[in-house]
């Protein structure tokens, strides 16, 4: 057979086409801050794409590098720029992105440790890492996972086992109307009606209300429902809230109900000293979900779902077929197919691994550090420009903020800011998004992205403020 016909190339072949890949991804790198930031959309181009018959001859590989770039890079929304402020920012670094090339070019099986022991034992590593950062005690654990949603569902898969034993009538789980809808949805997942999510409203600071949750578990249990679950967020995407994490902590004690907090965005503020202060209590979860290739600056994908118990995770996942009882050892070792949903799995801890290692805890703790540096940087010249209203400071490095008309018209502010986002896609220098909080239309500016510069900062607060008086006169 041809080295075509065992799908293989040769070895000079192999090294001018990977060699071709990082020069690419270098350059891009490199001038990520000249780019545009939003992708050029070419529906004809793009429609194109899906009527190409499958392939029976192969083409060279330069070809289909370049039909890559031209049908897939160009038309793509750069969420590591330094200029995308939308929904949140995801920054990779170079590190994790040869960590990944890794992890695939071995392929590397990580879920029996017989199989992959080296990478079992980084993985196991890597948690107890995260373990110390968020100050969880020695015995919890945890297995990384796609992203946020897949370890908040892991994460109240693992409730409902030990709280509720796998019986969900009457149960109850309360949660902010500012909860992610991964939450929602991975409720739905599990097997709970929709009216087993409580969603109250939040305070005056879009935190979940402690008065309104004391009063709402109260009412259940009057009501012969099974309160089992407080769901909170440290670091929302609408606002970066966080909700009041110790008293919580405090309540579910009291009451004894499973503390998860959805710290997909904010929980990694954890590395600096002011987000160690608004995640005061995080430390007190039973379980917590996080994104590393959100604030932790990985690859997607790059989710993390965290336990107070370790053992929780085989009571709640483990299933043995006997074909795979030869994996078992005597030992403390780690099957990570028992760990979670997945049981073919990538080794996705080797890109957060080989990161702390390269750049170091102080470096990414400093990365951190600069998005509430950004934001409020952002906050300030929104304030100056004087034709903006801050809807919420910064926190947790997010600003939001609407337009203000001089004569205080409300309906004109919603829909210059409703449209600010179309044009913000039109121009594709910056790129921010919007949302709804209070009826009142609003931006959101993300600013997470340890790369963005005060300049960058400043030039897309101008932009927006030149957009929306050109959208004003247009009304």
């Amino acid at each position: 057979m041809t080295e075509r016909e065992t799908l293989q190339l040769s070895s000079d072949e192999m090294r001018r086409f990977g060699y071709a890949v990082i020069d690419r991804l270098v350059d891009y790198y490199e001038n990520r801050p000249e780019r545009r930031v939003v992708g050029e959309l070419d529906y004809a181009a793009l429609d194109a794409i899906l009527h190409e018959p499958l392939p029976k001859e192969g083409m060279p590989w330069p070809a289909v590098l370049e039909q890559f770039e031209r049908q897939v890079v160009t038309p793509t929304n750069h969420v590591d720029h330094p200029r995308f402020f939308a929904y949140i920012p995801l920054a990779n670094n170079f590190a994790g992105v040869m960590a990944d090339a890794l992890a695939a070019g071995y392929n590397i099986f990580n879920a029996v440790w017989l199989q992959g022991a080296g990478a079992a034992q980084v993985e196991r590593l890597t948690v107890d890492w995260l373990r110390q950062i968020f100050g969880l005690p020695a015995a919890a654990g945890g297995s990384f996972v796609s992203g946020g949603s897949m370890a908040n569902l892991t994460g109240l898969a693992v409730a409902r086992q030990v709280r509720l034993g796998g019986d969900m009538g009457g149960a109850v789980a309360y949660c902010s109307d500012q909860i992610h809808f991964a939450i929602s949805r991975g409720m739905r997942v599990l097997g709970f009606a929709p009216e087993q999510l409580r969603k109250l409203p939040s305070d005056e600071g879009f935190r979940l209300s402690l008065a309104d949750l004391r009063a709402a578990i109260a009412a259940d249990r009057g009501a012969g429902r099974r309160p089992f679950c407080v769901i909170a967020t440290a670091g929302t995407t609408n606002t970066g809230a966080v909700d009041p994490l110790e008293e919580l902590a405090d309540l579910c004690r009291e009451e004894g109900l499973w503390l998860h907090v959805d710290g997909a965005y904010g929980a990694p503020a954890m590395l600096c000293e002011r987000g160690k202060r608004a995640l005061r209590g995080l430390e007190r979860a039973d379980s917590l979900a996080l994104d590393a290739h959100k604030w932790l600056f990985q690859p997607i994908e790059c989710g993390v779902a965290l336990v107070r118990e370790r053992r929780w995770l085989a009571e709640t996942f483990k299933e043995q077929p006997e074909y795979l009882k030869d994996v078992e050892q005597a030992g403390e070792e780690i099957n990570f197919g028992y760990q979670g949903v997945q049981l073919t799995r990538q080794f996705r801890a080797l890109k957060l691994w080989m990161t702390f290692k390269v750049f170091g805890l102080d470096a990414i703790s400093e990365a951190i550090a600069a998005g509430f540096e950004n934001a409020e940087r952002a906050e300030a010249l929104l304030r100056e420009a004087g034709c903006w209203e801050i809807v919420t400071p910064a926190q947790m490095a997010v600003v939001t903020f609407r337009y203000r008309p001089a004569d205080g018209d409300e309906a004109l502010a919603n829909r210059v800011t409703h449209d600010l986002v179309g044009a913000l896609l039109d121009d594709g220098y910056a790129f921010a998004s919007g949302s709804q909080l209070r009826e009142k239309t609003v931006m959101r500016m993300c600013c997470n992205n340890p790369r963005t510069t005060p300049a960058d900062i400043s030039a897309t607060v101008e932009l927006m403020g030149r957009l929306v008086a050109e959208l004003e006169e247009t009304y």
